[in-house]
């Protein structure tokens, strides 16, 4: 394959954003597209990049007393049926079996869209005292939504991700945990993803089915949209009435419980192309790349270059990087192009000349930029590299999504700002009519909303309820 194949392959980030993205996530092998129309086949170097995605969660979500476990994909639908929001938001996207062993079934079953009410109907078996809560429990698994337009990681009919499903004693403590996690949410999306994200209250009208309150945090994606990362719901009673889940609590009094769900997906991953991706291809942070170094040999078939370039690859995998040697027979500038297109982090060059200066030459994905470093503890040296470059990954797109991020006091104002690819803080009245009128004139939506007040309401002048952050969305 030439060189300059590999840029030429994928379109123009700047001219047609959507087909970047296609091109990108099939050319490096992220994904592949199934045989059944949305769905989307997980490569190994996407889900490589998806494990490292679960162990960072995993690990926060014990840390925070959660237990794992797992629940059927296999839903009776007269469970939907349960509670009226929930059915309602759900009912267009849920794929249905209705025969199963060559008959018909004599109940429907739902394959599972998300799993508040099987998880309801097993919490009302489990919780019969106080002294059984809270129940603190995730899974990881899949869902199918059966959604008419696709694409890979942002919206496909079958995509996997965690759910996180609790039951408390009392209010404050629901709450308390829905907050909790939206922060667990926040410091994984910055610290790993090293995506700032921007958290907030949803209002009414995008709030998940059959929750009281939901709280969102959502990223800006290069081509200014948003993107929703993420989100933690306060389910208050509506489950627990609708399942009969009731706890006899210290006073004699038998209670409701409250419950609360959160959860990301593969979603993620798409998140992670379009906050960072550049012309070349991915640029992926160090805490998830399934490559954090590669190693590329310069003038190989002379004499010590591969000996020296597989003792540098057998120190750093004591040091606790994931490296690769690419020995094979490609050019070194082939290997460039493929490398900096997979958005592996660094990329160490050695050859006869580097051997014999005691160094070698380690070019940075994000900042493009290449420097010398010693081969005597080139280890310390990568490892240092590792945490400058996430950090500097997440600095620079919090610049990018702070320099987006606009006010407006008119209908016209926040047609204006996100049509240039804006986050646009406007006043909000709390009318659902506003709000409609919002996305019919400007094709934005209210993402969350934000800290602080208005004085008005951009579109019908009369006094804000809240300040909130418009933007068009994925």
């Amino acid at each position: 394959m030439a060189k300059e194949s590999f840029v030429e392959q994928i379109a123009d980030i700047e001219k047609d954003f959507p087909r970047w993205y296609t091109d990108v996530v099939i050319k490096t092998g992220l994904v592949d597209y199934g045989p059944v129309k949305g769905t989307m086949v997980i490569r190994p170097y996407g889900y490589a990049i998806w494990e490292n995605i679960q162990h960072e969660l995993d690990t926060r979500f014990k840390a925070t007393g959660h237990k794992n476990a797992y629940f059927p994909l296999l839903i009776p639908m007269s469970f939907f049926t349960k509670e009226a929001e929930h059915v309602e938001g759900f009912a267009p996207e849920v794929a249905v079996v209705t025969h199963a062993g060559g008959e018909e079934l004599a109940e429907p079953l739902a394959i599972r869209p998300t799993s508040e009410t099987i998880f309801g109907s097993m919490y009302s078996k489990w919780i019969q005292s106080y002294r059984d809560l809270p129940v603190l429990i995730n899974q990881w698994a899949n869902v199918m939504r059966w959604e008419k337009t696709t694409r890979p990681f942002l919206r496909t009919s079958e995509f996997l991700w965690q759910e996180g499903h609790t039951a408390h004693a009392t209010e404050e403590e629901a709450e308390e945990e829905t907050m909790k996690m939206l922060g667990v949410y926040k410091e994984f999306a910055e610290n790993c993803l090293a995506i700032p994200v921007i958290c907030g209250k949803k209002t009414e009208k995008e709030k998940f089915a059959g929750a009281v309150a939901t709280y969102g945090m959502e990223a800006m994606m290069k081509d200014g949209k948003s993107l929703q990362a993420g989100t933690s719901h306060y389910l208050g009673q509506n489950f627990a009435k609708a399942f009969d889940i009731k706890f006899l609590d210290k006073d004699g009094v038998q209670k409701l419980v409250y419950t609360s769900s959160w959860g990301v997906s593969t979603r993620l991953i798409g998140a992670l192309i379009m906050a960072h991706g550049d012309e070349r291809g991915l640029v992926l942070p160090p805490v998830v790349a399934p490559v954090q170094a590669v190693i590329v040999p310069i003038a190989s078939k002379k004499p010590g270059v591969l000996e020296k370039c597989a003792e540098v690859k057998a120190q750093l995998e004591k040091a606790g990087v994931r490296v690769v040697f690419d020995d094979g027979d490609a050019s070194p500038g082939w290997k460039f192009n493929e490398w900096e297109l997979k958005g592996v982090p660094l990329r160490i060059e050695i050859g006869p000349r580097d051997i014999e200066a005691g160094k070698a030459l380690i070019f940075r994905r994000d900042t493009l930029s290449k420097e010398e470093y010693s081969l005597d503890g080139i280890e310390e040296e990568v490892k240092k590299l590792l945490t400058a470059v996430q950090k500097d990954m997440l600095e620079a797109a919090r610049v990018r999504r702070d320099n987006r991020i606009v006010t407006a006091d008119s209908l016209e104002g926040i047609s204006d700002g996100v049509e240039k690819g804006n986050f646009v803080k406007a006043g909000w009245c709390g009318c659902r009519e506003c709000e409609d009128k919002i996305k019919a004139e400007t094709n934005a939506t209210a993402r969350v909303i934000a800290d602080g007040v208005a004085k008005k309401c951009a579109v019908c002048g009369k006094k804000a309820q809240s300040l909130v952050y418009f933007a068009r969305a994925y």
